[in-house]
């Protein structure tokens, strides 16, 4: 998606933050997969969940500010929703275990 956008700064700019958030889940996950201690799990997860919802906004101002249209976001914004769903439920299991 990012290396379609238009050359504009603003779509770059938009571009490269859902970029580096949206790549940051997987790199946390990574770290909670292999997480030392429940405590530590639990806190990779909450970087996870906030950079979900960092990716979410991101992809809600490139809806705002006209750069793609909504319904080109919607799957990417869905898939975004599911994960949060995911690592929310994660996490609640994995405080209350």
């Amino acid at each position: 998606m990012v290396s379609a956008l238009p050359k504009s700064q603003i779509a770059r700019t938009l571009g490269g933050q859902v970029l580096r958030s949206g790549t940051s889940v997987g790199a946390n996950y990574r770290e909670a997969y292999r997480a030392r201690s429940k405590a530590e799990f639990i806190a990779k997860l909450g970087d996870c969940l906030r950079e979900l919802e960092e990716t979410s906004y991101w992809l809600e101002l490139l809806s705002a500010a006209e750069i793609i249209k909504p319904e080109r976001l919607a799957d990417l914004r869905k898939e975004a929703d599911e994960l949060l769903a995911i690592f929310t439920t994660i996490s609640k299991n994995a405080k209350s275990a």
